[in-house]
């Protein structure tokens, strides 16, 4: 078809879908989400809850339904399903495919309870020996303030618990000198034993509360790329080839005039790795419009590690790419994320010709009711989902014009500039891009 029509790279060709002319009829969403052990039915479930909310909120309509069964002999399709948006009396349609990679996080969270102590150990000597604590905190207060909170938290759950076995065994103590006088050493155990035992029935409890207090949780995430310095896991590498086959498949299907790739949280730093091998090994002749939205990324958490070499080249890479167009959108009041962060620049590998990503603030001050953020302002987690949900008062970031309107990413922000407020200088003390 004409709309996706392209000439050689860095060449416009006529037809391209982000020309006025030629609306986005179809789409196909690749949605990389973060570290979650989540089932990903999640973010359908989450989708057709706030675009429903949009849709009220905007005047426009957005309706789900079922994935499309894959053709006969043509493998497994990766979990999705179906919207159909109608907005400014155009009609789009979009598959969206979930890229699943909750299984290995679920593997990577699979720790004992010593064993994550040990986890905070070895993470924490990680990031402050190598000064990569250090320079985090010269940008964002808030994730670093996020990565200290499960070190903090699981430290206090440790001496509460040691409080316990002591209380214990003073008590034991204590009453056995009042019926004994003079007690002997081995008549204490019985006390520190109960104590043990009740120190450790406590650490379970904490666990098991853990979708409360969200300290474990957090500790596998970010000792999960700490391990190994900010290389990637062979299992993760694994992934991210099979990923970037899914979405090659995509680019030769003929019938899509855009393919837009969303990396949230951690999922964008695995997108960026996709893309970059993508456009590396040779895109067809022939394919859609790219687009790459990020959202609420900590790409700096992993890229300003020793060994994350991989992950700085692709980056650099990726930013002076005419193939894609790459929207980076945060906001200030996500504490988990390294908000307005220029991920490029402030890995300290920003090349000569640098295009991308544009940074701006999705504005959650702005763009949610005063009633809305002051019920969820301290809602941290909450907040760092708010990009694929709902806005109240939407300004020009709108997750479900984006994924359902007639609109490429490319088109959408062709005259955007960049928010002012943004970070883009060099911060990292590695910036390698060659294996070590």
């Amino acid at each position: 078809m004409d709309s996706i029509v392209r000439g050689t790279i860095g060449q416009e060709a006529q037809g391209r879908p982000d020309d006025p002319a030629t609306p986005v009829r179809a789409r196909r969403v690749f949605y990389i989400p973060g570290y979650d052990p989540i089932h990903p039915r999640r973010y359908r479930e989450l989708y057709r809850k706030e675009s429903a909310a949009q849709a009220e909120l905007s005047n426009y309509r957005i309706s789900l339904q079922p994935q499309v069964p894959a053709r006969k002999g043509a493998g497994q399709r990766p979990y999705g399903w179906q919207v159909t948006g109608e907005i400014d009396g155009q009609r789009v349609q979009t598959e969206f495919s979930v890229l699943v990679w909750s299984d290995i996080v679920r593997d990577s969270m699979d720790a004992s309870i010593v064993g994550t102590y040990l986890q905070l150990i070895r993470t924490a000597w990680i990031y402050i020996a190598s000064g990569t604590l250090g320079r985090l905190m010269q940008l964002r207060k808030g994730p670093v303030i996020a990565a200290l909170y499960p070190v903090g938290m699981l430290l206090v759950q440790a001496l509460l618990a040691l409080l316990l076995l002591w209380a214990c065994g003073a008590a034991w103590a204590a009453a056995m000198a009042r019926l004994m006088g003079q007690v002997p050493w081995f008549a204490l155990l019985p006390g520190w034993g109960v104590g043990v035992v009740a120190a450790g029935a406590l650490l379970r409890w904490f666990k098991q509360q853990d979708g409360k207090f969200f300290a474990y949780y957090l500790m596998h995430d970010y000792a999960y790329s700490a391990a190994s310095r900010g290389e990637n896991p062979p299992e993760l590498e694994a992934r991210i080839a099979a990923f970037k086959q899914e979405i090659a498949a995509a680019l030769v299907a003929g019938d899509i005039d855009e393919i837009l790739v969303v990396g949230h949280s951690s999922g964008a730093h695995v997108g960026v790795s996709v893309l970059a091998d993508l456009i590396r090994v040779g895109l067809p002749e022939i394919y859609p419009e790219i687009g790459f939205l990020t959202l609420g990324q900590v790409v700096p958490m992993v890229s300003f590690l020793p060994r994350a070499s991989r992950l700085r080249s692709d980056l650099q890479y990726l930013s002076r790419r005419d193939e894609i167009a790459w929207i980076d959108v945060s906001a200030p009041g996500d504490g988990c994320a390294f908000a307005l962060c220029d991920p490029v620049a402030v890995s300290g590998v920003a090349p000569a010709g640098k295009r991308w990503p544009l940074v701006f603030s999705a504005a959650f001050t702005q763009t949610l009711s005063p009633a809305r953020w002051a019920a969820l302002r301290w809602r941290f987690f909450r907040l760092h989902f708010q990009y694929l949900c709902a806005f109240d008062q939407p300004g020009d970031y709108d997750y479900f014009r984006i994924t359902a309107g007639a609109q490429t990413l490319r088109q959408r922000y062709k005259t955007r500039r960049a928010s002012a407020s943004r970070i883009d200088v060099p911060v990292s003390k590695y910036t390698s891009v060659s294996p070590e």
